[in-house]
């Protein structure tokens, strides 16, 4: 049976081919795309959300719009990787999908209590949203099977040495909710910095021939050329549907049963996720923690669902 999941995101492009598998795959049962500000402010991130699910065919998932910053810091949108609109590159066409009118912790409220299943919540932007509802509606929290959150670095971050931006925008929220109670794991830099588009991925991609895999490939060929600007990597890694083919298809990712802490404080930290893999401070495991990626099979797992979309 497949899973239900709650899609929270902040599209970004990489958000869009989240999107996209997990509404392509048939292992996953898309029940709400809830936004949040992150990659764009969230007029943009709930717009972009609106125009890639009706490009692709996607019309019968309700979307939300949730928090437009995080919960005690300014947002610094990452215009530097994803422009100013959060999707830059394609002309964006003209949105036929409307927003649903819930705030997003309404929507994941609704989803769950309307779900027989347990529900997975991916979240592939800060976890502003989720901590919001983890605040609101602590009753429901048993009927959360886990969350899987596309964040964080066993290593260096991406925004600053040490955090990687989904954390780094806003760790207050990343801490509340690793300490919630619903199981938690993270794909981080690590792994994600795997998932590199090369030029034989867009090309896969672009004979697959329909309307997705077209706008796919002129986002994918601006990612790459922010990527080469601002990082000096001529090939950007896809690091959000990594989080979606955890859950779609768990054999795709490597995890490993850890301690997990998120930095608070600090002029150079903050942001920072602290992952003990050798064990060094004696604490009680709180997560999983993704170590590898089958590269061949998520960029199979991504070009079978785009092509299947519109």
């Amino acid at each position: 049976m497949p899973n239900p999941v709650i899609l929270d995101c902040d599209p970004g492009h990489d958000d869009v081919f989240a999107i996209w598998l997990a509404a392509g795959h048939p292992e996953i049962d898309l029940r709400a795309i809830t936004t949040v500000g992150g990659n764009g402010r969230l007029a943009h991130t709930t717009y972009n959300a609106r125009v890639v699910t009706g490009l692709a065919g996607i019309t019968d998932v309700p979307i939300s719009p949730g928090a437009g910053g995080p919960l005690v810091r300014a947002l610094s949108p990452a215009e530097w990787i994803h422009g100013a609109n959060a999707l830059g590159g394609p002309d964006l066409p003209p949105p036929t999908v409307e927003a649903d009118p819930r705030p997003a912790i309404e929507l994941i409220r609704d989803t769950v209590d309307a779900t027989d299943e347990d529900v997975t919540i991916v979240a592939t932007g800060p976890l502003t949203n989720v901590a919001m509802f983890v605040r609101t509606y602590p009753d429901r929290l048993a009927r959360i099977s886990r969350i899987v959150w596309m964040g964080g670095s066993t290593g260096r971050g991406n925004v600053t040495p040490y955090a990687e931006f989904n954390c780094w925008c806003d760790p207050e929220a990343a801490s509340i909710v690793l300490g919630s109670g619903p199981p938690l794991t993270m794909i981080g830099l690590n792994v994600t910095h795997q998932a590199l588009v090369t030029q034989d991925v867009i090309a896969r991609i672009s004979a697959i021939g329909n309307r997705t895999a077209a706008f796919g490939v002129e986002l994918l060929n601006f990612f790459n050329s922010t990527y080469e600007t601002d990082q000096g990597m001529p090939e950007a890694p896809l690091h959000d549907p990594i989080a979606v083919a955890l859950v779609a298809e768990p054999a795709t990712v490597t995890t490993v049963r850890t301690r997990l802490d998120i930095e608070l404080h600090g002029t150079e930290t903050a942001g920072a996720t602290s992952v003990d893999l050798i064990d060094q401070l004696k604490r009680e495991p709180n997560a999983d923690v993704a170590t590898g990626l089958d590269v061949e099979r998520f960029w199979r797992l991504v070009e079978d669902t785009i092509r299947v979309l519109a």
